[in-house]
């Protein structure tokens, strides 16, 4: 490995604004210093193959030459990271597979359709392969770029890397603007009709739960990384992101983990159950105490935790799944959530993308039991998914993970924001406090869209 120490900035966006404008960087934000437990950032651009999926077909192109694939999407980013490297620099992630693996990638893992459409021209899956990044560890206060050293190109550029990265100045702030009204692809009496739906569906029972989301969008103009920043001002979270791509930008401001793998030791992290947040401490404090008395939230985030049991069981060491944590509160800027915590140990036969794909994609934005709820999902939602509710993840050469859940996720493409907001629906679900915890859920999301431009 190679590894050089930079110097350390507690504000890790003055330094990804020195190449948030590169095609394929990448920022994963632990949202410090808003958050305090925030610990490792991420920052990572030029990789050295990139592999993108549409329908059926992946194009994978490195040092400029570009095939298509119509394998098994997950296969091939098993195929591109190569063999195993051993870590002896305690980082997380000191290059591998980083990107994101979108929700409309679950149709090449389970066989199911339905009627809703595309209108989100960005790929299934945008994954690159990076031989090197730069990690801010906020709890050491220390900064290093990292790299195997797989690729002769990262000799080649590493001088240039530690002079781009140690060169803090100040950057131009650049502006947007929303240009249209903020509109849902459903009036709420379309959300009712779907409630209603999935009401009978539990009713004869065809399932437990469902996550049904509505789909935002407005017209934009101007640069994303702007836009970005006011985002993890008003709504820091420990799983965020942003991605520059050739296809759009993605800014993500999620709380969840969707997978996390070290050595052999397996975590998720599913969050079902929520409250909106109130001003007054008073309040706030009886209304996070309603969310954990609730035994309706309970009930549902049970049932997620018995569906993820199941997925990760599927690569990991029988007898070694547990739940170490039941119905935890974990509290944001703008809401309570339940937060339980699944654990494993995996199976010596399998490996990172046995993992991802077993579990993909995660059962606390899909419902249970899990294909039949996205085949509810694909009937009623009108609009595809997307990027949200897939994941943004790292697999490192050293086989390790971690992931998040693509909710609290802003979209760009084609002049266009879009976001989703959704939430579980079960019997006992009422359709006026179903409709309003989303827009509790997006309270953030609405408030830097509809404020002045800065």
């Amino acid at each position: 490995m190679k590894i050089s120490e930079l110097s350390y900035h507690d504000n890790s966006e003055e330094i990804f604004s020195l190449i948030s404008d590169e095609p394929w960087c990448i920022f994963l934000d632990s949202g410090y210093p808003r958050i305090d437990t925030g610990r490792y950032d991420v920052i990572t651009g030029r990789p050295s193959i990139t592999l993108e999926t549409y329908n059926k077909k992946t194009y994978i192109t490195s040092d400029g030459n570009k095939v298509i694939s119509e394998e098994n999407p997950f296969d091939l980013v098993r195929e591109n990271l190569g063999k195993k490297e051993e870590n002896l620099s305690g980082l997380p992630f000191a290059g591998g597979a980083l990107g994101y693996f979108g929700y409309d990638l679950s149709r090449r893992v389970e066989n199911f359709s339905g009627n809703s459409k595309k209108n989100i021209d960005m790929p299934d899956m945008a994954i690159g392969i990076y031989d090197w990044s730069l990690i801010v560890d906020h709890h050491m206060k220390k900064t290093w770029l990292a790299s195997f050293n797989r690729f002769h190109s990262t000799s080649l550029i590493w001088n240039d890397l530690q002079k781009i990265f140690s060169e803090i100045k100040n950057i131009k702030k650049n502006n947007f603007k929303i240009k249209s009204k903020i509109k849902s692809n459903i009036s709420k009496k379309e959300y009712e009709k779907a409630f209603n739906s999935i009401k009978e569906y539990i009713r004869n029972g065809d399932c437990y739960q469902v996550n049904f989301a509505q789909h935002f969008s407005a017209e934009f103009e101007g640069d994303t990384w702007a836009l970005y920043k006011k985002l993890r001002t008003h709504n820091p979270a420990p799983f965020s992101a942003y991605m520059n791509l050739p296809s759009g930008n993605i800014l993500s401001s999620s709380p969840e983990r969707f997978l996390k793998l070290v050595g052999k030791q397996v975590e998720t992290k599913p969050i079902k159950g929520t409250k909106h947040r109130s001003v007054f401490a008073y309040e706030d404090k009886e209304l996070a105490a309603s969310l954990l008395n609730s035994e309706k939230d309970r009930a549902e985030n049970l049932m997620i935790v018995d569906l993820l049991r199941n997925d990760i069981s599927k690569s990991c060491e029988s007898g070694t799944v547990n739940v170490p944590k039941l119905f935890a509160l974990e509290t944001f800027s703008t809401v309570h959530h339940l937060v339980s915590t699944i654990s494993g140990r995996l199976d010596k036969n399998k490996d990172a993308i046995d993992l991802i794909e077993g579990c993909f994609p995660g059962g606390s934005i899909t419902g249970a039991p899990k294909l039949r709820s996205m085949e509810i999902i694909d009937e009623l939602e009108p609009d595809r998914r997307s990027i949200y509710c897939g994941s943004i993840a790292y697999i490192g050469f050293d086989g390790n993970i971690d992931s998040n859940i693509c909710i609290r996720t802003l979209i760009y493409c084609n002049n266009k924001i879009h976001f989703f907001v959704g939430g579980g629906i079960v019997w006992d679900s009422t359709v006026e406090s179903e409709y309003k915890e989303c827009f509790d859920k997006a309270s953030a999301m609405f408030k830097v869209l509809e404020e002045k431009s800065v």
